[in-house]
């Protein structure tokens, strides 16, 4: 057993990347007072010299200025810490997958949501996997990557509540957005596909797509209920703009998408047992016959256990002056920073969403210091 009176120093991290996840990934990082900032990765030259306080909306700043020398700022880590990831990976995941390669090689502790194919690393394809692995055993280091949509919602809350049920009918995990507040324009009008005429066929619902995203997710849900999938099934449903509405990513004609809904449906027996469902709209007004959160606002992430007893979970969270997009990418962000001590003394290797365990939270004792 460790000795409680024993100091141990704060673990020093590099967060790499600050759009909506790395920006969350600075605060969380900045609150926890068993991490230090180290150094923040950026690749806009434009951000270079800036206080990670301010990238971050702090409000404060933090005396680490933002930087685009990698080598520099892993040095900081001295062959140890950590690196919350938070790069996109989306249209670069070999390039991702590299990057996070060097970090885990030179030691450091590697959280991610950048690459969607590891959610379910038992299933991931070899050439990805292994090479990762390699980089975990030369670097004495772990890596954890979960979901932006967040992860938690996708496999370890379910498996949760699952247990508080007799007989389960079914799993559904649904994210329910209005992605008009959501700060990334480009991944919702090319990726999403938002705006776009009805015959563009959008990257995320594009055949197998779906799947690969999140198929980990449903089979990791499955592991957990010991059960098998037979095979994954994905449905679409898209809906055009009555009107043109105008968000503050710019305007959005009539006759163009504006409603997308689709399904990762995990068959067990025969039947969708277990099923991942995203359904985003660019205005309440598009598809309003769609599932909705429950108060009518922007945003929901919801868990349905059908069976005996029937339950429903959903949770709602904002971050950045109430938005409910910034406060899913906030949960999501602080599962893979607070999970970064449990990973330091872990064994090397490679980690899901079943295998960290959801760590209560320590900021009300960095409060008291």
């Amino acid at each position: 057993m460790a000795n409680e009176n024993t100091f141990y120093p704060p673990v020093p991290v590099v967060v790499w990347g600050t759009g909506n996840m790395g920006r969350a990934s600075i605060r969380a990082v900045a609150a926890h007072p068993d991490l230090v900032l180290a150094a923040v990765i950026v690749a806009d030259e434009a951000k270079v010299g800036r206080d990670a306080g301010d990238l971050a909306d702090l409000g404060r700043t933090l005396d680490v200025a933002a930087t685009n020398d990698i080598d520099a700022a892993l040095a900081t880590l001295s062959g140890g810490g950590a690196v919350a990831y938070a790069a996109s990976g989306e249209l670069r995941p070999d390039e991702a997958a590299v990057d996070i390669a060097r970090a885990l090689s030179g030691g450091a502790v590697v959280v991610t949501p950048s690459i969607y194919a590891l959610y379910d690393h038992r299933s991931a394809p070899d050439e990805l996997r292994e090479p990762l692995e390699k980089a975990c055993a030369e670097g004495g280091s772990a890596l954890f990557v979960s979901g932006i949509d967040p992860g938690w919602g996708n496999d370890l809350l379910p498996a949760l509540i699952s247990g508080l049920s007799s007989e389960i009918e079914q799993v559904r995990c649904q994210e329910i957005f209005d992605y008009s507040t959501y700060d990334a324009e480009d991944s919702v009008r090319y990726i999403v596909g938002m705006g776009q005429p009805m015959d563009y066929e959008p990257m995320m619902v594009a055949a197998g797509i779906p799947s690969m995203v999140w198929g980990g997710q449903i089979r990791m849900i499955a592991r957990a209920l010991g059960v098998e999938v037979d095979e994954l099934r994905e449905t679409v449903e898209r809906r055009a703009l009555d009107a043109t509405v105008t968000t503050a990513l710019g305007d959005f004609e009539a006759g163009t998408q504006g409603g997308l809904r689709f399904e990762v449906q995990g068959i067990v027996d025969g039947e969708p047992l277990i099923v991942i469902e995203h359904v985003t709209r660019i205005t309440a007004a598009c598809a309003y016959d769609w599932p909705m959160p429950p108060d009518g606002g922007d945003g929901a992430h919801r868990v349905i256990i059908e069976g005996r007893p029937r339950i429903e979970i959903n949770v709602e969270a904002t971050d950045e002056g109430g938005n409910r997009a910034a406060g899913g990418n906030a949960t999501a962000a602080n599962r893979l920073v607070n999970s970064i001590p449990w990973l330091r003394s872990a064994a090397p290797g490679l980690y899901d969403g079943l295998d960290v365990p959801l760590q209560p939270s320590v900021y009300l004792r960095g409060k008291g210091k």
